[in-house]
């Protein structure tokens, strides 16, 4: 739900349309709590990414946390990449805003972070992976106070992954998006391409109802529901600005239910995704031609 529900604000599509956080079946990662630390978290990403995926290590960067008045400069996770082979001129030190995380709230644990980044270009690069090094408890008067035990969350996103072994700059060119993406320009005689915000919107946010759907969410106007059903209709808004037709969302939702059945054998083909949009029709009608005048 956090992840339907940062899907849903508009500050989390960029300007392109690409959900910044995507919906809740594209994270992996591993936690250790306690176990291990800094030295083991980056040599088994690095064994992963090298030796697992294959990827060319020689376009990978990583960045490191460049340390402020909080926290030192995280030297120690630029040495172990030193270490297993990253040149020193491929490690950038960086500051808060981009690699230290949390604490979720006011106050809790946080620490810096090491991000892996892959070179899809010479000029674009995307993140594949990051370590957060749990280190730090910011208490309530805004002091960060070492915690007793060390705690690694690991990210990485399963279709940014895929996009890079594929040698994909765009990850909506996956298997995983590629024949919703198909069937949205077969509905709307228009090309990805030249509308990619509105294509991404449709397709991330009907994935999303569906699985909220399975999940058994309904529609409503309260909590889970009422972000379920903002979902719903800003896909319909989104295709009726591309000539389309909202109750053929269903026809994209069946896309994916055939892509992930097999693996989420709970997607099945079910009337709540299409009753929501015939309700909504209604009213965004009306409001379409109010907003016009």
């Amino acid at each position: 739900l956090v992840d339907i529900q940062k899907c849903l604000r508009t500050d989390d599509i960029d300007e392109v349309g690409d959900p910044i956080h995507h919906t809740f079946i594209e994270m992996l990662g591993n936690w250790s709590l306690g176990d291990y630390f800094k030295k083991e978290a980056i040599e088994w990403s690095y064994e992963f990414l090298d030796k697992v995926l294959g990827i060319d290590i020689n376009r990978l960067y990583v960045t490191c946390f460049a340390g402020d008045e909080d926290a030192p400069k995280d030297e120690f996770s630029a040495n172990v990449w030193k270490s297993i082979g990253i040149p020193k001129e491929k490690i950038l030190f960086l500051g808060k805003k981009d690699n230290w995380w949390g604490p979720a709230g006011k106050t809790g644990p946080c620490g810096p972070d090491t991000e892996m980044h892959y070179m899809l270009t010479p000029k674009q690069s995307s993140e594949i992976w990051n370590n957060v090094f749990m280190e730090y408890n910011k208490t309530s008067d805004g002091k960060f106070e070492k915690l007793k035990q060390h705690n690694v969350d690991t990210g990485m996103g399963l279709e940014r992954t895929l996009a890079i072994v594929n040698g994909l700059e765009d990850n909506y060119l996956t298997e995983l998006w590629l024949p919703a993406i198909k069937k949205i320009e077969e509905l709307s005689n228009k090309k990805y391409e030249e509308n990619l915000k509105p294509f991404r919107i449709i397709a991330d946010h009907v994935r999303a109802s569906i699985f909220a759907i399975a999940d058994g969410i309904i529609p409503s106007n309260k909590q889970q529901g009422y972000i379920l059903r903002r979902l719903i209709r800003r896909s319909a808004v989104q295709a009726k600005n591309l000539g389309v037709d909202p109750k053929k969302l269903d026809e994209i939702a069946n896309v994916f239910i055939e892509i992930m059945s097999p693996v989420y054998p709970e997607l099945v083909k079910n009337n709540i995704l299409l009753d929501e949009i015939q309700r909504f029709e209604k009213t965004l009608d009306k409001g379409l031609k109010e907003f016009k005048k």
